[in-house]
């Protein structure tokens, strides 16, 4: 009983560190952004500004062009942080019904998947990613179409199992002998039941989506010049590394920060839902 207290106030106290910081960076973001933004174009270049250090009209410095580094970092936030949670919404739109699916038809619909799954299963994410995305041709779109190429079919596994394992309980044969159709037996029956597994792995995978987002801009096949994304600015700073460290820093720290945050999220909603430590491994 003092365990299951304990592990309760454990649980309530990592949810209140988590839902603290994340209303007070966006606080402050939001202050930050409206009130610099109004002073500094983010795409402005002005060489006469160029490599300034930190100062009351320039907090962060500028970079290379002239361009305010504390506007840029805070639109990168936007563009990064929203590019990953549009491909992760994209991925679960994709995973999910084709896992539902196949575990609940078997037969030959699930050997199918199974092939293809095992086909993208094959190589590791970044590789496929990398070539995927060369293959498209540089830009934000492109890479966020081989992201969700590569990322589908974790989902789409997680799901199967868990219908396969809840279609042999008596509530889903119940609802067929009622003559519920197979679309209201997973919408209405099964889908509950997928609800926390697939919020765990997506909390979890959020992260890495944002490292993989920012990785391959910072190679030249994400977000173009003059995007603010973070992982393009660590590549616009890379020269300047040796006599200016902080333009790399910066969009260093922010990445850090927000696949910390995603990591805390998910091992929250996994106690929250008690999913077993198999997700999101």
């Amino acid at each position: 009983m003092e365990a299951l207290c304990g592990h309760q106030i454990k649980r309530k106290k990592k949810a209140a560190v988590i839902t603290t910081t994340v209303i007070s960076l966006l606080a402050v973001g939001i202050f930050v952004y409206v009130f610099h933004y109004l002073k500094h174009d983010p795409a402005l270049v002005n060489l006469e500004e160029r490599l300034r250090p930190s100062s009351l009209e320039h907090p962060l410095g500028t970079d290379h062009l002239g361009r305010d580094v504390l506007t840029r970092l805070l639109l990168g936030a936007k563009l990064t942080v929203g590019y990953g949670v549009l491909a992760l919404l994209a991925i679960v739109g994709v995973g999910v019904p084709f896992g539902m699916i196949a575990g609940f038809k078997g037969g030959l619909v699930d050997r199918v998947f199974m092939r293809i799954a095992d086909a993208f299963l094959s190589f590791p994410d970044t590789i496929v990613a990398i070539v995927l995305s060369g293959l498209l041709g540089p830009g934000i779109g492109n890479l966020l179409l081989a992201i969700v190429a590569v990322k589908w079919v974790n989902y789409a596994r997680l799901v199967r199992g868990t219908v396969i394992a809840e279609r042999q309980k008596d509530y889903v044969t119940i609802a067929k002998i009622n003559g519920l159709n197979s679309l209201r037996i997973l919408r209405k029956h099964l889908l509950p039941h997928l609800i926390g597994h697939v919020l765990v792995l997506a909390s979890l995978d959020l992260g890495k989506i944002i490292l993989l987002i920012s990785s391959l801009s910072y190679i030249g096949l994400g977000a173009q010049p003059p995007a603010p994304e973070w992982g393009a600015m660590l590549n616009d700073a890379r020269p300047y590394f040796q006599n200016n460290q902080w333009l790399m820093i910066y969009p260093g720290l922010a990445i850090a920060g927000v696949v910390l945050l995603s990591n805390l999220l998910g091992d929250y909603l996994r106690d929250r839902f008690d999913v077993k430590k198999e997700v999101g491994s």
